[in-house]
């Protein structure tokens, strides 16, 4: 049986491994650092990661695969595997892995997830838009329920965008307001048509914004919002980082629900808008978490509001949108 190895270190056997597969036969050494096309083995920190981002991608990835696109051994990457199967990250099959559904790693794609809770994400888009102001420069996050609000803002003048999002950006492209500015963070592409990395995380970090409105993978009392891209996690917190006030959009079935990555604690966010399915008990945390909690009610469009921590209801609205 196999030894486990701490991820951020390598041992001899491995190194011995990344050093006959960092070289190619009959390509000398000088030709080897200054061919591109060669590939140098990653350390064992990034190969995890990487092997992660793969998972939860492509939902399963190959050994031989692996091995190629990392540059190390066989024997290394089914290491690699064995140490993240341990860590119930993902599930250890024949010739590769695979994504556990249901686990801190599974993310459904954009167009999956766009059929979800459609009348909960389109009232809280409607009471978020309520709170955008003419003229103003906001953030907005990729997911489904943000593309609601997107949609609802390109009537609003004078308004800067600064997004992440390629749906986001496109409605906005589309059918916004010639007054109104659009910038595209650029990076890499992810399941839920993020755009993320570092290129996007210098972008963000160059930008100053009045809010950031955010949707979340999943939030938990104690872990806080949560995401199951690990890029994806830093190019939100830069997003957060950039704005004044953070408000989240968040329906209920994203209570409970844990990824691998953390974006910010509930005590971050200034508000977080949600949906009336969410129970009581987690309705009474979120209320004593956030500077203002707003539930819009499904059935009635009722939205209430709670503010200051109190866990108690100060402004009724019948109107459907948010004061």
């Amino acid at each position: 049986m196999e030894n486990d190895w701490p991820s951020g270190q390598s041992t001899s056997e491995e190194k011995e491994g990344e050093m006959h597969s960092d070289r190619t036969e009959g390509t000398p050494e000088e030709t080897r650092l200054s061919d591109p096309s060669v590939r140098r083995p990653a350390l064992a920190r990034q190969r995890q990661t990487l092997i992660l981002e793969q998972v939860r991608e492509h939902g399963a990835v190959r050994v031989a695969d692996l091995v190629t696109t990392l540059g190390v051994s066989d024997m290394t990457i089914r290491r690699d595997l064995e140490l993240l199967h341990e860590r119930g990250l993902l599930e250890k099959v024949h010739g590769g892995a695979a994504s556990i559904e249901g686990s801190s790693l599974f993310e459904p794609g954009f167009t999956a997830k766009s059929v979800l809770m459609e009348a909960e994400k389109e009232l809280i888009a409607a009471s978020a838009a309520s709170l955008v102001a003419p003229g103003t420069a906001i953030a907005i996050s990729a997911g489904t329920t943000t593309f609601a609000l997107a949609r609802r803002l390109t009537d609003i003048p004078g308004l800067t965008v600064l997004t992440n999002s390629v749906p986001v950006a496109d409605v906005l492209y589309k059918d916004g307001r010639s007054d109104q500015v659009v910038i595209l963070s650029g990076g890499v592409r992810t399941p839920s048509d993020a755009l993320v990395g570092p290129f996007a995380v210098e972008v963000i970090r160059s930008l100053h914004v009045d809010s950031v409105f955010m949707g979340t993978h999943g939030m938990d009392f104690r872990s806080g919002l949560t995401t199951p891209n690990i890029l994806e996690a830093e190019t939100n917190r830069a997003l957060i980082e950039a704005g004044r006030r953070l408000i989240v959009l968040a329906d209920h079935t994203k209570w409970g629900t844990i990824g691998i990555s953390s974006v910010a604690r509930l005590e971050n966010a200034d508000t977080i808008i949600t949906d009336s399915g969410l129970d009581p008990t987690a309705r009474s945390q979120l209320a004593s978490a956030v500077r203002r909690l707003i539930v819009v009610d499904v059935m009635t469009h009722d939205v209430l509001t709670f503010e200051g921590g109190d866990g108690l209801p100060v402004r009724p609205d019948k109107s459907g949108g948010a004061a």
